[in-house]
């Protein structure tokens, strides 16, 4: 029998008359019948969260880091329960998905520690000769959490991408509303049970799967302050325009790309890039998507990583040693297959891979990629990389710079000049060396420029986008 799962609203579990099943991306089977809360439900949920906001920003910061630790101990402990329902719903190998959940531990224990330290700070105001008189006024500003937050998150980390959310709302007192993924939500609800046991009070606990336009509605309500919204840069950004006048954080997609410099470590850059381009089917906004690779060692870089790539595994996200699983959807399958043949009829070279199967689809390499086609263009979300011959560093960054996304981007280089060239002149959020560019811990400011977001999360930056600064002045 079909497990079924209900949502929360006020920390009180509920059901609805609208059902809808929850399939593995990866046989079909049904993984849980999920009820989707209504317009009434999220009505409620944003009265709670208003109502609880009194209580929770008067917490002591202790308290806050005490629940924070709470929760982080209680994944800590379901780690194997959590990795399963996230292989099974979302498709995540499990080495992949056990992975999210150590994560997601750590992200709640950094949070847990942020929660004692929100500062603010002293600063002199006698600064001015107009106010010479008022030699010992001092400002003070203290940093104060702002109220409702409503948290929209997509299926391909869909435990610690809520994490980055609800951890930081937490540290500095704002209640939350979570609407999850409707390809993955049950982790979301698995969540629940967690900040349940947490001492977290019950009215603050509200997590509601929801139509589209019910939660459009969450996201626009007056009553909500802030909007944080992980997912697509089309529903972000309308997203934002709709907001009205709350604050908005919005991570949204990438292109992220590769630089591998002539005298980069090639064989741990190859290493790398494979797992960056290929873990988890490519459904990663960081995911390798291009690589720039220095005309003299192009061929021997080229030889080695469509090698690796031919090693990957393919297959069972339940295997140990899977590294690509399936897409989400058939859907999705058949448009990554639909941009490598339109970019093969177009010109490039298939210089590996490109078969699907249902909704697997193989370890892909494109060479001979012209800019303009959309394999280089948009967002491939998917295991799909394309390779380019560059003469110079400088070169790569200009074509590293020709994308409407600015995530995040990486260069492998032992030259200290070259990699702050590209530091200083790369249009991204972040640049990593010696490293692929998704590489994320999640204590780091993590955004992008351009179509990529606006704002920053980890944790330490969450709360700042999370709280506003009140001054007081004052004369000792």
């Amino acid at each position: 029998m079909t497990k079924e799962f209900r949502f929360l609203v006020g920390g009180e579990w509920r059901e609805s008359g609208e059902k809808m099943y929850i399939a593995n991306p990866f046989n079909g089977t049904a993984v849980g019948l999920l009820s989707l809360a209504q317009e009434e439900d999220a009505d409620e949920a944003i009265r709670n969260s208003a109502e609880i906001f009194s209580t929770l920003k008067n917490l002591s910061s202790y308290e806050r880091s005490k629940i924070l630790s709470a929760i982080s101990d209680d994944l800590e402990r379901r780690r194997d329960e959590f990795a399963e329902m996230i292989a099974n719903e979302s498709g995540k190998p499990i080495r992949f998905a056990k992975g999210e959940v150590d994560r997601a531990v750590s992200t709640f224990h950094i949070a847990s520690e942020e929660a004692t330290r929100i500062e603010g700070e002293v600063i002199s105001l006698d600064v001015s000769p107009a106010f010479g008189g008022m030699k010992n006024r001092k400002g003070i500003t203290t940093r104060f959490p702002i109220g409702p937050i409503v948290c929209i998150t997509p299926f391909n980390f869909p435990l610690n991408l809520i994490a980055h959310k609800i951890a930081p709302a937490i540290a500095c007192g704002n209640p939350f509303i979570v609407k999850p993924p409707p390809q993955a939500p049950l982790t979301s609800l698995l969540l629940g049970e967690t900040l349940l046991k947490s001492g977290l009070p019950k009215q603050a606990v509200n997590i509601v799967p929801c139509s589209n336009d019910v939660a459009e509605k969450l996201a626009t309500d007056d009553r909500v302050k802030m909007l944080s919204f992980t997912g697509s840069a089309r529903v972000g950004w309308t997203l934002k325009q709709k907001a009205g006048k709350k604050k908005i954080l919005l991570e949204l997609g990438g292109n992220a790309a590769v630089i591998v410099d002539r005298n980069a470590d090639l064989d741990y850059a190859v290493e790398r890039c494979v797992t960056g381009s290929f873990a988890q089917a490519g459904q990663v906004c960081i995911k390798v998507q291009r690589m720039y690779v220095h005309k003299s060692v192009f061929k021997q870089f080229e030889m080695k990583f469509l090698e690796a790539a031919a090693a990957v595994k393919v297959g069972n996200p339940l295997e140990e040693d899977t590294i690509v699983g399936p897409m989400i959807s058939l859907a999705e399958a058949e448009r990554v297959e639909s941009w490598v043949k339109e970019a093969v009829s177009d010109g490039a070279t298939l210089l590996w891979g490109g078969k699907r199967r249902g909704s697997m689809i193989e370890p892909t390499v494109l060479g001979s990629v012209n800019p303009e086609m959309k394999v280089c263009r948009e967002e491939i979300f998917g295991p799909v990389t394309t390779l380019h011959n560059v003469d110079s560093v400088e070169d790569a960054v200009e074509e590293v710079n020709d994308s409407r996304y600015g995530l995040q981007a990486g260069i492998f280089s032992a030259d200290m000049k070259a990699i702050f060239y590209a530091y200083k002149n790369l249009e991204v959020g972040g640049v990593i060396v010696n490293d692929y560019p998704t590489f994320r811990v999640d204590n780091m400011p993590y955004g992008g420029v351009k179509d990529s977001g606006f704002g920053r999360e980890g944790i330490k930056y969450a709360i700042e986008e999370m709280t506003e600064p009140r001054l007081l002045a004052i004369e000792f």
